[in-house]
């Protein structure tokens, strides 16, 4: 980190638990960046690999330790113990590219309203690079709409701008995953998300531990879903999008719960349908 007040202080998170074989990748990632003023900070939630021991070698980064409470809560962690206008995430599985905070600090001094924005990505999946489907293909904007059937933003292709979260809120610690579709759609709903058009984040999958390998998933969307229709933060026909797509995500869901004789859980999804259905919010 090099303090230089001409540059904005940008606060880099890195959340890790048990990933010591792959962790140092990540962290050298960020320490070869070229815009130099940022601090970074580790937030080891818990590991009991030798995460600690490896940290232990870097003298210029902060590192903060917990029991482990999952993702969401080593984000806050990490952005309470920041002191940066601007907060950068990175999966500690991701890379960036040595440009890539230098790209997105160069298109807030050029768009000095915008609040978040984010880079193209490199998939690379077991080992091989993968191309996204067009479903994933990332807008530039007001895409909420969009958002609500999967994510289109990456934790570790955004940087924000600190105030926004004081807005929406943090990361929902209640949630074991899909955190991160949870608050894009609190910011979707009411910000742009602007992206830069370079791939400067390679973004590795395949590996057992992934949040996004977990099976049942759009349980965990159907509870963002029935948050922000229960917020009032919602325009009309965004509101009307968020009930249908809350509806399909059940069906779905329950569907898999019939398949696997889950009767119960099959006919609160069912009821949740239906009840969304009838325009009554729960």
């Amino acid at each position: 980190m090099t303090a230089n007040s001409k540059y904005p202080l940008v606060s880099v998170i890195i959340p890790t638990y048990n990933r010591a074989w792959i962790l140092l990748e990540a962290v050298e990632s960020v320490l070869s960046q070229t815009y130099e003023n940022y601090e970074l900070i580790v937030v080891d939630d818990g590991s009991t690999d030798n995460t600690r021991l490896l940290l232990k070698s870097f003298q210029d980064i902060c590192v903060v330790s917990q029991e482990n409470r999952g993702v969401s809560a080593a984000r806050n962690r990490g952005i309470e113990a920041a002191v940066g206008d601007y907060l950068a995430f990175l999966d500690s599985d991701d890379l960036w590219l040595p440009e890539k905070l230098d790209s997105q600090m160069e298109f807030f001094k050029t768009h000095p309203k915008a609040m978040i924005c984010q880079t193209q990505e490199i998939w690379i999946r077991n080992g091989k690079r993968i191309n996204p489907k067009e479903r994933h293909r990332k807008a530039s904007g007001m895409f909420f709409e969009r958002s609500l059937e999967l994510c289109l933003v990456s934790p570790s292709a955004v940087v924000i701008k600190r105030d926004l979260l004081k807005d929406v809120g943090r990361f929902d610690e209640d949630l074991p995953a899909c955190e991160d579709y949870d608050l894009w759609l609190r910011i979707g709903a009411q910000y742009p998300v602007f992206l830069v058009d370079k791939a400067l984040v390679i973004k590795k999958g395949g590996h057992a531990d992934q949040l996004s390998a977990l099976s049942g998933l759009d349980k965990y969307r159907i509870q963002s879903l029935k948050k922000i229709l229960a917020s009032n933060m919602l325009s009309k026909e965004q509101r009307k999008k968020s009930v249908a797509m809350l509806r399909k995500k059940c069906d779905i869901y329950a569907a898999g719960c019939m398949k696997r004789g889950r009767d119960e859980e099959e006919a609160y999804y069912r009821g949740l349908a239906e009840t969304y259905g009838s325009g009554t919010d729960e």
